[in-house]
């Protein structure tokens, strides 16, 4: 690598926040910013194309390949962990949903001890990033750099969708981010501009390469943070087999992601001392929260056979799938290749609840769908598939080090189940989504249960379907958790607690995570985060 870098700020990881900070950071010409990405550009053409996110996460080179030890709650079943290695981090492979999550999760947030981050705290943050297709409003913003579109849901599915919605007594609206937050259900939102992906490295990172004060590295691997008389001075870098160092004047800011921020907290000796001692790594600060706290989102599914052709499977046939790709390349057709998604839904699976504790993600299509070739390959089938996410689990998992090589894989486990509540809530929301799907007008287009199958009907059963098919949203959060206490890593500022000069701005800081996708949020934590760190008046409360 040559000599040493610096800057006054350098940041590890172009995620969804690394981007925010590196574009907010470097806006006074005066603040030297230096962006660290361990991937390589966000040139692969199926990143611009929303209806391919689910291949980009099988795609090797675009991520961490990261798999969970053996899980437990899942009969020793090991987790497929997608986290984007690229520009843009996992908004560059990630499905792009825009969700906040509900008010009360945020209230919750600071009574946790991360004062300043309310509702009333956050909204305004949520709205200086968004450019909603609504225009700006009392829950909209109408100028930010994030644009939020609707799916194209119109059709009959749909309308069956939400007539048996307001037949079985949900709230039906046109906006989940309204005057009821996270509530009842909704056509879908996404960060899609004419048709392409919109992630924080189009949004935020691409209009501002031209800085002189900004620079961006890719390819690049951190090591360990840099800490000298109790602050952190810069990180360790390592490019193309040569090291070097990445000095800051003014503060280090870890955005590497819920398991690689902890990771490198971990390898600079900043975490839990008796871990560190074990593996012979120099304890800096004893921070005990430092890889706990993880907390992640299951998920598990219902489908069924549809009696008519109103799903999603017409458009996977090979010919009319390549001439819309051929459209959508000519920019003639925008929606051509969007995401098959028909509604979303926040349920309650039991009465007393202050808000839902199910997402349903609802699609046209069934799991196993694929491209056909007419007289070559028959069609999967029309279906309609129900997909719960899991919203606040009881269940906290961790992320440890194997060893003190920055180079080896960590220990994931998710612990997903092993807290018998959250069983029990996914026992119910499958029988809740059986009952939705058995409503009219909706049951009168339905067939047969594809999965998990009518034959699958008892607690036991259920419960043992869940384990063995039961897979994850990828929201992983709060591996270095913000708030008070002996296990809070970072102080509402999002400090490390016991060393100067460094900060942590990605999902790991949530002391819970939210009720909904995860993307939007951190973008909103960036945003602030650039306030706080530039000494800035924080947006005004509202809401």
């Amino acid at each position: 690598m040559g000599e040493d870098l610096e800057a006054d700020y350098v940041i590890v990881g172009a995620g969804s926040a690394g981007c925010v900070l590196a574009n907010r950071l470097s806006a006074d010409p005066a603040n030297k910013v230096i962006l660290l990405e361990a991937g390589g550009p966000d040139r692969h053409p199926l990143i611009r194309l929303p209806f391919a996110f689910l291949k980009l996460q099988s795609i090797g080179s675009l991520g961490w390949n990261y798999m969970s030890e053996p899980e437990p709650g899942l009969d020793g079943r090991r987790l497929a962990l997608p986290r984007g290695k690229v520009l843009g981090g996992t908004s560059s492979i990630n499905g792009m949903v825009y969700s906040r999550g509900h008010p009360a999760d945020y209230d919750e947030w600071e009574a946790l001890g991360a004062k300043g981050w309310s509702w009333r705290d956050v909204l305004p943050y949520f709205k200086h990033s968004e450019r909603s297709w609504r225009g700006p409003g009392k829950w909209h913003g109408g100028t930010g750099p994030l644009p939020v579109t609707p799916v194209d849901v119109e059709g009959r599915l749909h309308e069956k969708v939400m007539a048996t919605a307001r037949a079985k007594g949900f709230e039906v609206s046109d906006d989940q981010h309204g005057d009821r937050i996270g509530e009842g259900f909704a056509p879908p939102e996404v960060t899609v501009e004419n048709g392409r992906r919109a992630s924080s490295a189009t949004q935020y990172l691409r209009p501002v390469l031209g800085r002189s004060n900004l620079q961006v590295l890719t390819g690049v691997t951190a090591l360990r943070i840099v800490v000298e008389d109790g602050a952190a001075r810069g990180v360790e870098i390592e490019r193309s087999g040569s090291r070097g160092i990445a000095r800051a004047r003014r503060e280090v800011i870890l955005s590497a992601g819920a398991y690689n921020s902890p990771k490198l907290l971990l390898l600079s000796g900043i975490g839990p001392a008796e871990e560190l001692r074990d593996l012979s790594i120099e304890v800096i600060a004893d921070l005990p929260g430092v890889g706990n706290n993880l907390q992640e989102h299951p998920l598990t599914g219902v489908a069924a056979e549809l009696k008519e052709p109103i799903g999603f499977d017409s458009n996977l046939r090979a010919d009319r799938l390549g001439w819309n790709l051929l459209r959508y390349a000519a920019g003639k057709s925008p929606k051509a290749t969007q995401l098959p998604v028909t509604a979303f839904a926040f349920m309650r699976t039991q009465e007393g609840l202050d808000r839902a504790d199910i997402k349903a993600n609802i699609y046209p299509t069934r799991l196993d769908a694929r491209v056909w070739f007419p007289l070559l390959r028959k069609p999967a089938g029309h279906a309609i598939t129900v997909f719960s996410v899991l919203l606040r689990p009881f269940s906290r998992g961790s992320m440890k080090l194997r060893s003190p090589d920055p180079h080896e894989a960590p220990a994931i486990r998710i612990a997903m189940y092993e807290d018998e509540r959250d069983l029990a809530t996914m026992r119910r929301s499958v029988r809740q989504v059986r009952d939705f799907l058995s409503g009219d007008p909706l049951a009168a287009s339905l067939g047969r249960e594809i999965m998990p199958g009518e034959q699958v009907a008892t607690d036991d059963a259920i419960d043992a379907y869940n384990k063995q098919f039961s897979v994850l949203a990828h929201h992983a959060s709060g591996t270095c958790a913000m708030g008070q206490g002996r296990d809070a890593v970072l102080d509402p500022q999002l400090r490390v607690r016991g060393v100067d000069r460094l900060r942590v701005v990605d999902a790991s800081v949530m002391p819970r995570v939210i009720g909904g996708n995860t993307h939007a949020p951190v973008v909103m934590i960036a945003e602030r985060a650039a306030d706080l760190i530039l000494g800035k008046p924080t947006l005004p409360p509202e809401g």
